[in-house]
């Protein structure tokens, strides 16, 4: 390929926004070259590769403004700690399938059994294939609404918690809360139904909600929107932290 050519494709390259291309011309060229490949054969590989490198450029992306916790997968997570758990249902939810009909997930137990792990996976595969996530926990959302009720910028604000496919609502339960609180929770809740996707994780079962939103009936109202179309996994088994933290023990113990 003489330099006049390979010059005027990486420019048309970089007009296009095909900046890998205009980078990786050679190489392709290259690999063209030492399989024979044909003119459709050397098209596809170049459209192949530069959707890869879209791809990935926008999963990073989508994690940056995600504002996940961290960005552990479900192969990070020890099933076998928690036998009571059936991996077949979290994998089931890794299909996303509950995510494309606009439904919903709850995972439920007490402390340290994984729930945010569970939830940040599931939310960084759905981030891969392409859904737009947001992670909160419970009492951050219910913050920063009240600020932004107290600012009159509260239908600005509720945008941001509506806008993405998937809502991640962490720690439901860890902070009952006033009446005028729940209520906004419930404007979030309402007005994501059969519109997106919550995934949330909460230290109470739902008997307990009451207790949680301080209004039995708004409490109902909200279980009533979020369970209607909801995949619920209820975690009973022991304590990773604590696991790990026996762990440390013994070894500081064997040193000594």
């Amino acid at each position: 390929m003489s330099q006049l050519v390979t010059a005027r494709i990486r420019s048309t390259a970089a007009k296009l926004g095909l900046p890998h291309l205009a980078e990786s011309l050679n190489q392709y060229a290259e690999r063209a070259e030492e399989g024979k490949l044909g003119y459709l054969d050397f098209l596809d590989l170049v459209l192949a590769e530069e959707l890869a490198v879209r791809d990935d450029r926008r999963f990073r992306q989508g994690l940056r403004l995600s504002k996940l916790p961290h960005h552990k997968t479900l192969d990070d997570y020890d099933f076998s700690f928690q036998p009571e758990l059936d991996p077949r249902k979290v994998k089931d939810l890794a299909t996303l399938s509950f995510i494309e009909a606009k439904a919903n997930a709850a995972l439920l137990g007490p402390p340290g059994v994984g729930r945010t792990h569970l939830a940040v996976a599931l939310a960084v595969a759905a981030c891969r294939a392409g859904f737009s996530i947001y992670f909160t926990t419970l009492d951050d959302m219910v913050r920063q609404l009240k600020t932004a009720e107290a600012a009159g910028r509260l239908t600005s604000k509720l945008r941001s918690y509506l806008r993405p496919s998937v809502l991640v609502v962490d720690e439901v339960g860890y902070q009952p809360l006033e009446r005028a609180e729940a209520n906004l929770v419930f404007q979030v809740i309402s007005k994501r139904y059969e519109k997106g996707s919550i995934i949330l994780t909460s230290n109470k079962t739902f008997s307990e909600w009451g207790q949680v939103f301080g209004d039995e009936v708004l409490a109902t109202a909200i279980l009533d929107r979020l369970l209607h179309h909801c995949d619920v996994i209820a975690i009973n088994g022991p304590s990773y932290r604590l696991k790990n933290r026996l762990a440390a023990i013994e070894r500081e113990t064997d040193v000594a």
